[in-house]
């Protein structure tokens, strides 16, 4: 199944997690809407509100947004860093998905917020994203346009908790092939987001050779199989 806008607003990751006792706290409406007030808050001046994706938000973005546009970050890069024991996995077999992790660059899809909604659409991405505090939203410069006329412009970005328990930094490309192609949850397969996610870059001209060569490494598991 997909993730939809009614699942945020039910908050229905969240009952999920808390059902699966897997002892992760999950974060309250509370925690979440301070998280969102301390990132604002470091942009002040801040009067357009730009989400950065590289992953799942470039296929079902599910936010209302007023305009998209690809662009590009440097100083992190996208990356099977996350081990995920719901939703695309199960705490006996968890499965992993994606984060932006520190190094390199990364090139996805920024979507601008509609101005009159943008704390409410903040508040079910949030609900979406971090649900058990695994990822650090931040500002990045994204850069966007062509080499004769680029724009620069901030946006959140989700990235990695180095800290969080569920973190995995070092990861072969083997181990992480493997697990793709065997992980599921109730939210479908990590092998059906891989294929999703390069689906969604290439529909956009984007073409990441990282992911390009795990899934032919998934299939080539799928195959043994």
């Amino acid at each position: 199944m997909s993730l939809t806008r009614s699942d945020l607003e039910a908050q229905r990751i969240q009952q999920m997690v808390r059902q699966a006792n897997l002892g992760l706290k999950v974060l309250t409406d509370e925690e979440l809407q301070a998280s969102i007030a301390s990132v604002l808050s470091q942009h002040p001046n801040q009067t357009e509100i730009w989400i950065f994706a590289y992953g799942s938000l470039i296929w079902n973005p599910i936010i209302q947004h007023s305009d998209r546009r690809i662009g590009t970050i440097y100083g992190w890069h996208r990356r099977y860093c996350l081990r995920t024991p719901g939703g695309r996995g199960t705490p006996e077999h968890p499965g992993l998905t994606l984060a932006l992790d520190r190094g390199g660059s990364c090139q996805g899809v920024i979507y601008q917020l509609d101005a009159p909604d943008q704390l409410a659409e903040l508040l079910l991405l949030w609900r979406r994203e971090m649900v058990v505090g695994s990822y650090i939203p931040r500002w990045v410069k994204v850069f966007s346009g062509t080499s004769l006329a680029t724009e620069e412009r901030f946006a959140i970005a989700f990235t990695i908790n180095p800290q969080h328990p569920l973190y995995v930094p070092k990861l072969s490309l083997t181990e992480t092939a493997e697990t793709i192609a065997t992980a599921a949850g109730a939210l479908g397969s990590c092998k059906d987001y891989l294929l999703q996610t390069i689906a969604g870059l290439a529909e956009c001209g984007i073409r990441d050779r990282g992911l390009l060569k795990l899934r032919d490494a998934v299939l080539k598991v799928s195959e043994k199989d």
